[in-house]
């Protein structure tokens, strides 16, 4: 275990986090986190908690955190789409080689129209980079 805590601690939350200052710099040598702000990663708010005003210093590294935060949430959404494409391999294995004539009943309908739609926003978005002269 490393000697020195860091100053902040971000307890990740559903939509951000919550933001404590760390202290050890107390008589009982004891950690204590006193929570500083209410943090939105999707929409960039920063809460401050209570009557608190927040430093500069505060906000510098609130802010780097949320960025870190969503590069790494970026990353698991493409993690995420590139294991539905295995996925997608898997099941179609599964259903040309392993699949009960009861079990392709069960799933058939609500598989196609999940592939139907997600091909028609694929088709439509790649005709909008197109037209948009992307790629």
């Amino acid at each position: 275990m490393t000697a020195a805590l860091p100053e902040y601690y971000f307890r990740v939350r559903e939509n951000g986090a919550a933001v404590f200052r760390v202290d050890t710099e107390n008589r009982q040598r004891r950690i204590e986190m006193d929570q500083i702000a209410v943090l939105n990663v999707r929409n960039g708010e920063i809460k401050p908690q209570g009557d608190r005003v927040l430093s500069e210093e505060d906000m510098r590294v609130i802010r780097e955190w949320m960025d870190q935060r969503r590069a790494v949430l970026s990353r698991r959404d493409m993690d995420d789409i590139h294991r539905a494409v295995d996925h997608m391999n898997l099941t179609t294995q599964w259903a040309q080689s392993k699949a009960t004539p009861e079990q392709l009943d069960e799933i058939t309908d609500t598989l196609l129209l999940a592939m139907h739609d997600l091909r028609s926003v694929l088709v439509r978005k790649k005709a909008d980079r197109l037209s948009k002269g992307g790629t």
